[in-house]
């Protein structure tokens, strides 16, 4: 029994020995892989030849060897570049729509060359990609030192525009796309910051190319800022909360006048006025709303049609 456990244990150790050689080479190949790379095929070949297990091994080993040494390459090939080629890759990957990868090259141009002839335009550059790339803080922050930073610059437009874009998408979120119906009546604080940032491109630069599209966001926005206002309305009119209610269409028709959404606010301060009973209120509220709006369903005594999206949403 002594001779056959004895057997067996130096057979382990033999075997063990054969592993640890075979770890040896696939060390040895690790290490020298970067300097012998006409030796691949000898290497896959070694690999296939083993054990499954020793083979798995092998290829995660290959796997990461390839990655480090690739990451060390590209981070070489980085460190050595000049200002010119920094901001030519990043362009690159800019209009690549890479935005992680142009993120991280303008950040190393910025960082490699603060006072180069690309200082500014990286600028914007940066903040363009951070808005693609679903950071729009840090697009904002950036944006905001930029314009600090140069006030006078020739683009500063479109810093002001693009300040307005990002607070315009983060009032859009997912839901928001795929339903744009339900967009008015979310939290609009970031609509009205969007709004703000149109607004003074305008009035800072109305000459700019980007007034335009910035004019036909605004509407847009305006619309649903009104819209807002008249939900909130509509929700402490079904609470019985009829001078909040009517304070809030007010609010509206004051602010937002000629939306799409001051019949319906007429509508609402007519209905809470009468509830106050406040006779002289809401008959001007119901004058105003039949003279301007004459085929408004609320004045030809009908219910008010929905929209395919609002059928579909069972929330109110």
């Amino acid at each position: 029994m002594r001779g056959r456990v004895s057997e067996h244990v130096i057979a382990g150790r033999g075997q063990a020995r054969s592993y640890g050689s075979l770890l040896t080479r696939l060390l040895h190949t690790h290490t020298h892989f970067r300097y012998h790379f006409a030796s691949i095929d000898s290497l896959v070949h070694l690999m296939l030849s083993r054990a499954p297990s020793v083979r798995i091994f092998s290829v995660v080993l290959l796997a990461l060897a390839m990655l480090f040494a690739g990451c060390s390459k590209d981070r070489n090939r980085i460190a050595d570049a000049t200002a010119d080629e920094l901001y030519d890759k990043a362009k690159q990957a800019l209009d690549g729509s890479s935005w992680d990868r142009s993120i991280a090259l303008y950040k190393a141009l910025q960082t490699r060359y603060p006072f180069g002839r690309y200082t500014e335009q990286s600028m914007l550059d940066l903040s363009y990609a951070y808005f693609r790339a679903g950071a729009p803080q840090e697009a904002l922050s950036t944006l905001d030192r930029f314009i600090r930073t140069y006030p006078t610059h020739p683009s500063v437009d479109y810093a002001y525009y693009l300040k307005g874009l990002v607070n315009y998408e983060q009032n859009l979120g997912f839901l928001e796309k795929m339903m744009p119906v339900r967009i008015r009546d979310r939290d609009q604080s970031q609509a009205e910051t969007a709004f703000l940032d149109f607004q003074e491109l305008i009035r800072r630069y109305p000459d700019s190319r980007y007034v335009p599209d910035a004019r036909q966001r605004m509407v847009f926005l305006r619309n649903n800022l009104a819209a807002y206002e008249v939900i909130v309305a509509e929700y402490y009119l079904r609470r019985e909360a009829y001078i909040a209610a009517a304070n809030r269409a007010r609010y509206a028709v004051e602010v937002y006048p000629n939306t799409p959404s001051i019949p319906e606010a007429l509508k609402v301060m007519h209905e809470a006025y009468t509830q106050l009973e406040l006779p002289e209120l809401a008959q001007d509220s119901w004058d105003m709303l039949a003279l301007n709006y004459p085929d408004f369903y609320y004045v030809n005594g009908k219910r008010k049609p929905r929209s395919w999206g609002e059928r579909l949403w069972p929330f109110d």
